[in-house]
């Protein structure tokens, strides 16, 4: 009796419905067969669809400097300590006439701004030592006054002036700046700028530098005023402003917070 012929048998299936695939036999190198040959980019969903069917992927966030990375940024390129000494490095001589009366000084308070801002480190006797040591013969019995204060937005802001009898204040102001866009690695992006805030009396000028480090730049404002006893730059970066295009910091809302810390900071002697 002829036998019939065995039925073919089915191919597997996928628990999920859908036959399994062939196994693929492995290539050169162990790659499975199928894979493009060495040196052929492999092909990938286009722009309409990401892998695996999902959506596609948007450019990543942009990244935000963390409250220490700005403290480094502002307290290291932001380097005014060695700024106000630019006018007599560039070479101020001739200074003929009698220097001020000492009336006022400069104080590091606890707080500033209201109580916005709070006290990290007094770096007066520290780094503000170069600004005493640094020879300048338009400036006389020169004493530091830096500071260090965290917002509660994790901003941040540094205060670094000196006080004593300043025969040049606008020079001594200007060279503030100057000193700070010419030191290493910064570069100065918006050219300084004079404000009068209503009220206070006092120009301050303002200025924006960038910062380059690695692949990241920063963006550092910073405003300084100079009058005959006191004179100080005021630098407040926060995560926002440390990212931001220098063309739209509001350098005249910077201003009006250097004016009015330095009402908070300028004291009689006494």
């Amino acid at each position: 009796m002829t036998m019939p012929p065995p039925s073919p048998t089915p191919p597997p299936h996928h628990p999920y419905g859908g036959p399994v695939p062939p196994p693929q036999q492995p290539g050169a190198f162990g790659a499975p067969q199928g894979y493009p040959p060495q040196g052929v980019p492999p092909q990938y969903p286009g722009p309409g669809a990401g892998a695996w069917g999902q959506p596609p992927m948007g450019p990543p966030p942009k990244k935000k400097l963390s409250a220490g990375a700005i403290v480094a940024i502002v307290v290291g390129s932001l380097v005014v300590v060695g700024g106000i000494g630019y006018g007599v490095k560039a070479g101020l001589d001739g200074v003929t006439g009698s220097f001020p009366e000492a009336k006022h000084k400069l104080v590091v308070p606890q707080t500033v701004l209201g109580g916005g801002f709070t006290l990290v480190s007094d770096l007066s006797d520290t780094q503000g030592k170069e600004i005493e040591d640094t020879p300048d013969f338009t400036v006389k019995n020169a004493t530091a006054a830096v500071g260090q204060y965290s917002g509660k937005d994790g901003s941040v802001l540094v205060l670094s002036g000196l006080y004593g009898q300043i025969k040049n204040p606008g020079t001594t102001r200007s060279s503030i700046l100057k000193g700070a866009a010419t030191d290493k690695g910064s570069t100065l992006a918006v050219r300084p700028r004079d404000f009068t805030p209503a009220g206070y009396g006092v120009t301050v000028t303002c200025q924006v530098t960038t910062s380059k480090d690695g692949l990241s730049t920063t963006t550092l404002p910073m405003c300084a005023w100079g009058d005959e006893n006191t004179a100080a730059a005021i630098a407040l970066v926060g995560a926002g402003e440390a990212t931001a295009d220098p063309k739209d910091i509001d350098l005249a809302g910077l201003a009006e917070k250097t004016v009015k810390i330095r009402a908070e900071i300028r004291k009689p002697l006494g």
